[in-house]
């Protein structure tokens, strides 16, 4: 693997969705995709990236440290100074390495804002690629592990929509999940601009209400304001719907929120419902609430009543259907 962008076919989720028309882009700190270029020459495959995520994904590697020409291997170097605005030194020869690097920085980002990307994982503790908690070494020798690698930064700056995380925390369920549904999100709200209309934008809300009920009922409230007040002789506030919409994603659906909507979801069936039906569903979403039962198993049970009585409102929801089944994320939920 070098630094050729990787692109299996995307499939689409479910029989009810419509299929995605161009492929989900992810960069990816090329270190994580098995290619020996650290510094020490080696590299930190990540076998979920490659393995779960690559059959799904378009990947773009990338490395500022060798875009800068650093070399492979190449001199241990870490961040001093101020926490805000540190400075990349090399270890050894003590050499001021930042203005190299954010050349590098800004051709790397250049190249990216030509590519439709969808999100970014990063590799941690990296003074270039780290997101969070990396070393800024003060003029004392202490260092302060709240830093941000410097590519990193730039890369959140120049881009502040885009989803972006590190490897290290997709390990834990809930941020694996959050990252992976703010990234179909945003997928699908760059497909919605291409060819932006009122009707779009509303059927965009309509379809992510109770995905965004899981994560953000403020924010939900604040979106359907937006898409309410549309008027044809005012400009349709498309920007401002963007900045709220990535703020509710960012923030990681609850075991409660996640109760909520399913419960609200259940009653545009509850005519239809028998008895004995609504007995199990509260049965299974008390084991889930206490941590008996995973996500998948309630939302299973809730997509069959959906298939059952065909209520209109809730097959298109994105809720139920988020990302491909294949990645099985709400079985550790």
């Amino acid at each position: 693997m070098t630094g050729e962008a990787y692109a299996p076919a995307l499939r689409p989720t479910t029989a009810s969705e419509t299929a995605e028309t161009t492929p989900i882009t992810l960069a990816v700190s090329q270190c994580l995709l098995g290619d020996e270029v650290r510094f020490d020459g080696g590299h930190k495959h990540d076998s979920y990236i490659t393995g779960t995520l690559g059959p799904l994904f378009r990947f773009i590697p990338l490395c500022p440290e060798v875009e800068a020409n650093f070399g492979i291997p190449r001199e241990a170097m870490r961040l001093e100074g101020d926490l805000q605005a540190p400075r990349l030194i090399s270890q050894r020869t003590r050499r001021d390495l930042t203005p190299m690097l954010a050349e590098a920085n800004a051709r790397i980002l250049a190249r990216l804002a030509d590519s439709e990307l969808h999100g970014c994982i990063l590799k941690k503790n990296s003074p270039s690629c780290g997101m969070e908690r990396v070393k800024v070494h003060a003029a004392s020798g202490m260092p302060d592990n709240k830093g941000v690698g410097l590519f990193a930064r730039s890369l959140r700056d120049s881009m502040p929509l885009l989803p972006i995380e590190e490897e290290g925390r997709l390990h834990d369920p809930a941020l694996r999940e959050n990252f992976i549904e703010r990234v179909f999100v945003y997928h699908r709200w760059l497909t919605l601009l291409k060819h932006p209309s009122a009707d779009k934008l509303i059927a965009f809300h309509t379809r992510h209400k109770f995905l965004l009920m899981a994560h953000s009922p403020e924010h939900m409230r604040r979106l359907g304001r937006l898409v309410g007040s549309l008027h044809k002789d005012q400009p349709i506030p498309y920007a401002a719907y963007g900045v709220l919409l990535m703020e509710a994603m960012n923030r990681l659906a609850t075991t409660k929120k996640h109760r909520d909507v399913i419960m609200h979801l259940l009653g545009f069936c509850k005519n239809q419902l028998s008895k004995e039906e609504k007995e199990e569903m509260q049965e299974l979403l008390a084991a889930f609430s206490q941590g008996h039962l995973p996500l998948i198993v309630p939302i299973t049970l809730l997509n069959h009543y959906v298939r059952k009585f065909h209520p209109p409102y809730l097959a298109g929801q994105w809720y139920l259907h988020p990302h491909p089944a294949e990645l099985r994320l709400r079985n550790h939920v």
